[in-house]
């Protein structure tokens, strides 16, 4: 693993949000209750290490945890697919602490397209534009990590709140799918979000990406050869690694995104979002959490202001988290909860959900 309490500590670690994922096979098949019980493991671990850790609601708490000199534990949900359909089962994991959610992970959802899925609805449908709208209400944020580049504008065209990207990097340099493209880049100023640059290898190096690209095709190719046949298949890969050494990724390229994220968007754009622990291994200079540091001092030495590295460390977030909660404070004010479900935005009514337990 990546994180511990002593690494944590040792890398400067004030807040962070711990990822409550559940895999794609799981959509409309026990998602909501195993991301509930995700969620949970974020609460005991605050629970049993109470010295070390709290968990964070807001922007406020951060500030006020991070001074009593404890780690600020917020809750991300990765991936749409959680809510199963539902806007009630979205404000209800918001209700036990959810504060981010990524709308898509590798596979579309049912409103809203992946960056590594066939697209279908032309960035989102109209539930996802009506889930961005209630993320907006409840003060969650929008996390555009993961979704097709049409999804990324869509929500951005549909927002009335700064979006986020939780683990993402530019596209420019790194041609994945799954890094923001220049021109979405070019509308975080006005819309007021930033990109939390990750620290995924093959998200931050070209020759790591196209590495993974040619691995792929070669097992592919291996599979075509030796149907029903996985030893084979795994012994030709093996081979194959052997005489294609992995390329790694760097901290300077990690430091090369940030670069590029400030000189299309600006300063106020940028965060960190290594997802350490959803990775086998990081770049070199940035193998767990206790080497946050070096990043912020390769920053340092690019020419960075203090005041600039302040905002990419948290600040920045934060006042993202502030500008959400404000906007979120005015919908309320504005508007109640949003009955949607799929089917209804979808032209296929389904009927009201029915209710017979009375009153306990």
């Amino acid at each position: 693993m990546h994180t511990d309490i002593p690494r944590l500590r040792q890398g400067g670690v004030g807040a962070q949000f711990w990822s409550v994922y559940i895999p794609v096979s799981m959509a409309g098949d026990g998602a909501t209750a195993t991301v509930l019980q995700q969620i949970d493991v974020v609460h005991r671990l605050a629970e049993r290490y109470p010295e070390t850790f709290e968990v964070a609601y807001g922007p406020e708490d951060i500030r006020r945890i991070f001074a009593d000199g404890k780690i600020a534990s917020l809750i991300g949900i990765e991936g749409g697919h959680a809510i199963e359909g539902s806007l009630a089962v979205l404000r209800q994991l918001y209700g036990v602490g959810a504060r981010y959610m990524t709308l898509t992970h590798s596979a579309d959802t049912e409103w809203a397209d992946s960056s590594t899925d066939a697209p279908q609805y032309d960035g989102l449908s109209p539930f996802g534009r009506e889930v961005v709208r209630e993320m907006n209400r409840l003060g969650m944020l929008v996390d555009l990590s993961h979704v097709s580049a049409e999804a990324m504008h869509a929500a951005l065209d549909t927002t009335e709140a700064p979006l986020i990207f939780s683990h993402s990097s530019a596209r420019a340099l790194t041609g994945h799918p799954r890094n923001v493209p220049d021109d979405v880049l070019r509308r975080l100023p006005e819309n007021g979000g930033l990109v939390m640059v990750t620290f995924v290898e093959p998200f931050v190096s070209e020759a790591t990406r196209e590495w993974f690209a040619e691995h792929d095709a070669a097992k592919a190719r291996l599979e075509s050869l030796h149907p029903g046949e996985p030893e084979a298949v795994e012994q030709g890969v093996e081979m194959w690694e052997e005489e294609n050494p992995r390329p790694r990724a760097t901290l300077a390229q990690v430091a090369d995104h940030i670069d590029h994220v400030r000189e299309v968007a600006g300063i106020d754009h940028i965060g960190i979002g290594s997802d350490f622990d959803g990775i086998s291994q990081g770049p070199i200079g940035l193998e767990d959490v206790s080497t946050y540091p070096l990043l912020l001092a390769e920053l340092l030495r690019r020419g960075y202001s203090e005041d600039d590295v302040a905002k990419i460390a948290g600040l920045n977030l934060l006042r993202v988290f502030d500008q959400v909660e404000e906007v979120a404070a005015k919908l309320r004010a504005e508007r109640p909860a949003s009955d949607a479900l799929i089917g209804e935005l979808d032209g296929e009514p389904k009927g009201e959900p029915a209710h017979e337990g009375g009153s306990h």
